[in-house]
């Protein structure tokens, strides 16, 4: 697999990355941790070396698998990871003072079993706490050699750009996909001007662009889109125009609408590193196939024209979470 460099700082990652999130958290029950380690350990052997996961997905769960199933390589590999959240809980709020953020950096390097974090992302914005003094604390984490850069994740153009004046950011994660196109507004031009690199997650759409889910899915109890109003029934119904785009240009790629999704991505900007993520083997080769998809200018041409035309339906998220975001 070819590789990308995220940011100015010389990060250099895997085209497309692994979101870990899915194997312990928000999409119903964990994965077993057998077969957990097998899939982190494939895409490790099909070329990812960019792996992403938080102290919040478990919580500390998602981080100990990592942890374990990346030891055998771990030079090798980059490890991102995120802070933030009270206790790693989300729901009881954000805490990033200064004295949180070493002491999450001190549990979580024994968690992922290493010495440095390659990718030290702050979760969300913490309002009490102003950026500076987190972008300060995160700098002193680098020179101290815990960490090696510093990322932020659904931020806002205002804080990063405070940010990246204390101590350059590295790469932003925030969502990004056929269907949630908000950061080509702002973000992606700061971005670019700022040599920061993008990390979208949910590329596929938290799965709706991968064909697999309709109208009449039915979602386990636990799993977060329940309470997503993009993913009510009616909205999927809706929706399912821009699946119908994503499978006609597939079938004339002889690829799969999800391998059009990443490939769009992909095509955007160089500095752009995606990471899918999913519980199956056979998903997880499906998305690395989409890397081997080339887009002419016509195609891209073809799906913008065709997407203009279709008005997708629904919040990305809740009122409350949607409050966390681009601060």
């Amino acid at each position: 697999m070819k590789t990308r460099t995220l940011g100015n700082q010389g990060l250099e990652v895997s085209e497309l990355g692994l979101g870990c999130m899915g194997l312990s958290f928000g999409y119903g029950p964990a994965t077993d941790k057998t077969e957990a380690i097998k899939l982190l350990q494939t895409a490790f052997d099909a070329g990812v070396t960019f792996f992403d996961t938080a102290e919040a997905y478990g919580p500390y769960t998602n981080e100990e698998l990592l942890g374990e199933a990346l030891e055998p390589f771990r030079k090798e590999v980059v490890i991102a990871t995120k802070f933030g959240f009270k206790e790693g809980r989300p729901d009881l709020g954000m805490d990033s003072r200064p004295e949180t953020i070493t002491a999450f950096v001190e549990a979580s390097l024994k968690r992922l079993k290493t010495d440095v974090i390659d990718l030290l992302y702050q979760h969300r914005i913490d309002p009490n706490v102003p950026i500076e003094e987190v972008a300060g604390t995160v700098k002193e984490l680098i020179q101290q050699g815990k960490v090696k850069h510093f990322g932020m994740s659904e931020a806002g153009v205002e804080s990063i750009r405070r940010a990246h004046a204390v101590q350059p950011v590295t790469a932003l994660q925030s969502e990004y996909s056929l269907w949630w196109r908000e950061p080509e507004v702002e973000i992606l031009p700061t971005l670019e001007e700022l040599g920061i690199g993008f990390v979208p997650f949910s590329p596929l759409g938290k799965g709706f662009l991968t064909g697999a889910i309709n109208e009449n899915t039915q979602f386990d109890k636990t799993d977060f889109r329940n309470i997503v109003p993009r993913f009510t029934e009616d909205n999927r119904k809706a929706n399912q125009a821009l699946v119908d785009l994503l499978q006609n240009i597939a079938q004339e790629k002889e690829a799969t609408p999800a391998q059009i999704a990443l490939a769009w991505l992909l095509a955007q900007k160089p500095f752009i590193a995606p990471i899918p993520g999913t519980t199956k083997v056979h998903r997880l080769q499906e998305n690395i196939g989409a890397t081997r998809v080339e887009l002419t200018l016509e195609d891209l041409h073809q799906i913008e024209e065709t997407a203009s035309k279709i008005t997708i339906v629904g919040e990305r998220y809740p009122q409350h979470l949607q409050n966390r975001v681009g601060k």
